[in-house]
């Protein structure tokens, strides 16, 4: 563990894809236990078993970096084990504490779940949050998500990012889906971390890391093939939220997949983006074909798995 973890009172647990990292905060005074972000609710037994190794009874408060179902996703299993509070996006508090699961939050629009939970508190740019003995920034970070923040601690520079930066890819840009500019938000969160210099990043997802240059310079290079290539961020999105939708159910058949492909909202939205001269149903097949092809997905018989 870093040398800078241990001064911010902080461990990492690295979840993979399905489930978002959790950053976990010791208790120190004046600043409860914390975890920042959660999980997919698939993975919510998961969550709760590795965060009681490092915090005993679970944590006394919630951070959520964004309202995607695999950050928030245990929110609901740790409130019911004992968390006191649960902070989120301030754009979100109130479409959290209504449900609207069909409106300003994503989970029914691309049809993924998340077990209903109570949000307390709203994070907002410029605030300030304690954790782990030492104060956080918070810091908008949009463009993956209009209402994502991030959190920086200034004195040992270590960055929450959410999934505003990660080291060798780029986050699906969700506005650029329904027709907004999101490339010019998320280009602009890349400008905010290069302007905070943080020495090392915790991701969403990956393992932290410190050469921050160059996860920016990637980064700034696919978001401007993206907005040079408008069909390829469309594929890549697709493709992303193919293998999501395969981890969680990690074999469907494939004509159920590709129906899902056309009829999910947001991926029916995604369709309207298309050129005239391609229909949602060949992008769909042309697109899981590749996912076969390059042996990301596996035929077998009637149904598509993971390899």
């Amino acid at each position: 563990m870093p040398a800078a973890f241990a001064a911010l009172g902080l461990q990492v647990l690295e979840r993979g894809w399905l489930s978002a990292n959790n950053v976990v905060f010791e208790a120190r005074p004046g600043s409860p236990s914390a975890v920042v972000d959660t999980g997919y609710v698939s993975h919510a037994d998961q969550t709760l078993a590795l965060v009681d190794t490092l915090l005993p009874g679970g944590p006394a408060r919630i951070i959520n970096t964004h309202l995607h179902a695999d950050h928030c996703g245990g929110n609901a299993a740790l409130l019911a084990g004992g968390a006191e509070a649960c902070w989120v996006p301030e754009p979100l508090l109130q479409a959290v504490n209504q449900w609207d699961t069909g409106g300003a939050l994503s989970f029914d629009a691309i049809d993924q779940r998340c077990a209903r939970f109570t949000a307390h508190h709203g994070l907002a740019d410029g605030q300030r949050l304690r954790l782990g003995g030492a104060d956080w920034q918070v810091h908008a970070a949009p463009g993956h998500d209009p209402d994502a923040v991030m959190l920086f601690e200034p004195t040992q520079r270590v960055l929450i990012s959410g999934d505003a930066l990660w080291e060798r890819r780029v986050a699906i840009v969700f506005p650029e889906l329904v027709g907004e500019d999101g490339i010019g938000a998320a280009r602009q969160a890349l400008d905010r971390i290069e302007q905070l210099a943080p020495r090392i990043v915790i991701p969403g997802h990956g393992a932290p890391f410190t050469d921050v240059a160059d996860a920016l310079a990637g980064s700034r290079e696919r978001l401007a093939l993206f907005a040079g290539q408008p069909l390829a961020h469309l594929r890549y999105a697709l493709r992303a939220l193919v293998m999501f939708n395969l981890l969680e159910h990690r074999r469907r058949p494939r004509a159920d997949l590709l129906h899902w492909m056309t009829v999910t909202p947001l991926l029916a939205e995604l369709a309207r983006r298309l050129p005239e001269d391609t229909s949602p149903d060949d992008f769909a097949a042309d697109n899981l074909d590749r996912l076969l092809h390059d042996r990301t997905l596996v035929a077998d018989g009637a149904d598509v798995r993971l390899p």
